[in-house]
């Protein structure tokens, strides 16, 4: 990790420890209390306990033009970004990704379109709606490894992590409380309830909060209709098409609607927020990322909706194409911060016991 991210988060650790005005702002503070040095893993756990919402750097009487020139929100992020291009496997994926992000992701979708388009003339085709265009079977031996990937990725990521912030053993209590944090968007509330300065200066708003937990809730729900189809499928021999009431359909378009908006408030609010405050180099592989989550779940609707349509097998390839991009590159995009959240979150609950 560079060295100059993590001296100039120390100087700046310092001096909030000395002066504890945000004491009760969010779960980095009473941490940051909690220490009198701060060792490089001290460092890399509170930057990824640190959610970005900005309130204590509109509270802080030491920023610029002050000579100490405090941005906590913005070293914290270096530190935080530094962390995830050092722990990822492979490294390099992680930091072409941060640097182009947008343009690998829609390299990626656009190829992987491309390549489901030349399976589907090749591929031998037979069943009802989308597997009439590929089959099952072939969509099965695809999206199996590009499952796995990111798994085993994402666990060799976790496990450096967890070995640089010097974890213990993780007990159910410890992780019940990290999902509760999670769950609830705990972090994002703001100190006094009233939510974080993400949009403009002193203004609070919730507004990030519920468009994370709109994104949140609404790729759980995709993934449990993905879930029930499959045990309809395998368990039940019921393969799909599958009608509007069943569970795979209500959860996959409720999810998808949650998705889409929670995506395209994101983007909104990224676009307006001061990039001062965010890390140096990351606006790209955010942006990328959201996009791409965003592209999935509505060309997924749109998919469901014209999926008797002309339109089927193009909105077909493009949809496939997203989602094995999002799998493949989720281990070095900002999907993998929630993953590290949770173990940041799971070892501040073995600090306080």
């Amino acid at each position: 990790m560079q060295t100059d991210f993590l001296n100039e988060a120390r100087r700046q650790a310092e001096i909030c420890n000395a002066c504890r005005y945000c004491e009760g702002y969010c779960s980095v503070f009473p941490a940051l209390h909690a220490e009198r040095a701060f060792s490089d893993g001290n460092l890399t756990q509170l930057a990824n306990l640190c959610h970005n919402c900005r309130g204590c750097y509109y509270a802080c009487q030491y920023t610029a033009p002050h000579e100490f020139n405090l941005n906590l929100p913005q070293a914290l992020a270096n530190v935080r970004q530094q962390s995830w291009e050092e722990f990822a496997y492979p490294q390099s994926a992680a930091k072409a990704f941060q640097k182009n992000g947008a343009l690998i992701a829609l390299m990626a979708t656009v190829g992987f379109a491309f390549f489901f388009w030349l399976a589907k003339q090749v591929a031998t085709i037979g069943g009802e709606g989308f597997y009439a265009i590929l089959s099952h079977n072939m969509m099965i031996a695809i999206f199996i490894p590009a499952f796995v990937f990111p798994l085993m990725s994402i666990g060799i990521s976790l496990r450096r992590y967890w070995r640089s912030v010097d974890g213990g053993p993780v007990k159910l209590v410890h992780l019940k409380k990290a999902f509760i944090a999670a769950a609830g968007m705990k972090n994002l509330r703001g100190g006094h309830g009233d939510g974080c300065n993400f949009e403009d200066t002193d203004r609070f708003s919730q507004g990030r909060r519920y468009a994370h937990q709109a994104v949140m809730y609404g790729f759980l729900l995709c993934f449990a209709a993905t879930s029930s189809a499959t045990v309809l499928h395998y368990v039940f021999d019921m393969p799909a098409p599958y009608p509007f009431w069943s569970l795979p359909k209500l959860l996959g378009v409720i999810g998808g609607v949650l998705l889409s908006l929670g995506c395209v408030e994101m983007v909104r609010l990224k676009l307006k927020s001061d990039k001062t405050l965010a890390a140096d180099k990351a606006f790209s592989g955010e942006v990328g990322f959201v996009g791409l989550l965003g592209f999935v779940a509505i060309s997924g609707l749109l998919l469901y909706f014209l999926g008797s349509t002309t339109a089927m097998p193009v909105l077909l390839v493009l949809h496939l194409g997203a989602v094995l991009a999002f799998f493949v590159l989720t281990p070095f995009t900002k999907m993998v911060h929630g993953f590290y959240r949770l173990a940041a979150m799971a070892r501040d609950a073995q600090r306080t016991k």
